[in-house]
Formats: C-alpha cells, structure tokens, sequence
C-alpha cells in the first residue's frame, strides 16, 4: 500500500487548519505558502475534504478554512479515506462484501484480512490533536 500525494497532502493541509485557526478561518493562500504545495492542488483537496464534512469554508475578506469539528474527532484514517477512497491492500478487499471470486477458497485472503486490519487500526487510533501533541511517534495504538 502507497498513500498518493493527495492524501499526504489532505493530512498536512488538516494540520494546518488545525494549527492555524485560532483565529478564525485559514485562508488556502497561506496553508499553501507554509506547506509549499500548489493552491490550485490544495483547492481540489479542500473541497473534497468540505463534501465529507471535515472542512468549512466562508468567503470574502476574512475567509478561508476551518475544521469543522476538534482536532480530537479526526482520525489520520478518517482523512486518508476521503482522498485514497480504500486503504485496502488488495483489490479484493476494495469492497465490503468482498466479491473475490475465489474468496471462498483463496489462502492469502486472511493475510491480506489481517494486514488491513492492522493498518486500519493503526491510522483510525491516531487523532489530528495525537499529531499536534506529538503523540504519534511510532507506537501501536
């Protein structure tokens, strides 16, 4: 499994709203600016984050973006989601059920089975707040 460009950037853009709000919304210009990646890139990323929920925007002087719940309620899972759409590590498991035509006698499946689950696991038990606190230095939750 490879986390695309797009979802390392979905993370480091949530951190950023995150560090940054405090004073109301971030505007995309600076979050692009201190993350050195394109505005352009960073407004297709936005608004999916804004389709699932976890990002609000408003417009005009003071504009820009904000989580929209705590830091705490965000999994790095959670956002690697939105832009990855699976973090499975097979096609296979793509899709819940599973429609594997050899799922019913396929060995490697519980490999892969098990796999997901530890990454699931790890990734939904890491918060945007574990990340700003540092909390996240390698350990299993």
């Amino acid at each position: 499994m490879k986390i695309s460009t797009r979802g390392r950037y979905a993370l480091r853009m949530m951190i950023d709203a995150a560090q940054n709000q405090k004073n109301g919304y971030v505007a995309l210009k600076d979050i692009a600016l201190r993350q050195g990646i394109s505005k352009k890139y960073l407004e297709q990323i936005a608004l999916q984050l804004m389709q699932a929920g976890m990002l609000r925007a408003s417009r005009g002087h003071q504009g820009g973006y904000a989580l929209a719940s705590s830091p705490a309620e965000y999994t790095v899972g959670q956002i690697l989601r939105v832009t990855e759409g699976t973090l499975a590590p097979v096609a296979c498991l793509d899709h819940e059920p599973n429609v594997c035509e050899r799922r019913g006698f396929c060995l490697t499946l519980p490999v892969w089975e098990g796999l997901q689950a530890v990454v699931d696991r790890y990734l939904d038990g890491i918060t945007l707040q574990d990340v700003l606190d540092g909390k996240t230095g390698g350990q299993t939750p």
